[in-house]
């Protein structure tokens, strides 16, 4: 773990100096010192009194790098394609759990040959055009706005029932941390 390097970062974006932490927390500018270079690994409560001098949550400080806020910027999604039909998905962000994406479907294209199911939980959007999914015996016309969800383990589909280009956003969580791709 980082701890002393994360602290120095925030103190010097926020401006702070060391003697300024020192004042708020009572600790020598040698101890802090030898925090910030990763030397020595300071209490919880030490480590508290810091957090509150920086002003940001004790938790933070405790975030490995990979657990903190990840950024895709437009330009670098990953994109890949999936079925027989050849959707494109724009892959958007991720966590251990959780994956959104944006999923663009010509007219009449489908995700899968048939309904599909797998393990997890999705949430969809339609950002454009005209969907029709499918759940078990449940189903439903969607268009631009419009919003469903589902438990992922009952087989499900979802096509593109208009003339024109269909976009969804979708997002998925899962139980185990796994990368699979379940669209």
């Amino acid at each position: 773990m980082d701890i002393g390097s994360t602290i120095r970062a925030i103190r010097k974006r926020k401006n702070i100096t060391i003697a300024q932490i020192c004042e708020a927390t009572g600790l020598s500018q040698g101890f802090m010192s030898q925090v910030e270079t990763n030397k020595t690994s300071p209490s919880i409560s030490t480590l508290e009194n810091i957090a509150g001098a920086l002003k940001v949550p004790l938790a933070y400080l405790l975030l490995k790098k990979d657990e903190r806020m990840q950024v895709v910027r437009r330009d670098e999604r990953r994109v890949t394609t999936t079925g027989p039909d050849r959707l494109k998905v724009e892959h958007l962000s991720s966590t251990n759990n959780v994956r959104m994406m944006i999923v663009e479907f010509p007219p009449g294209a489908m995700i899968g040959e048939a309904p599909h199911a797998h393990e997890g939980q999705e949430v969809h959007v339609v950002l454009k055009g005209r969907i029709y999914a499918e759940q078990g015996e449940d189903g439903a016309e969607f268009s631009e706005g419009d919003s469903f969800s589902w438990n992922a383990c009952t087989p499900h589909f979802v096509k593109n029932i208009g003339g024109d280009p269909a976009s969804v956003l979708i997002s998925i969580y899962t139980e185990n941390e796994n990368g699979q791709d379940l669209v």
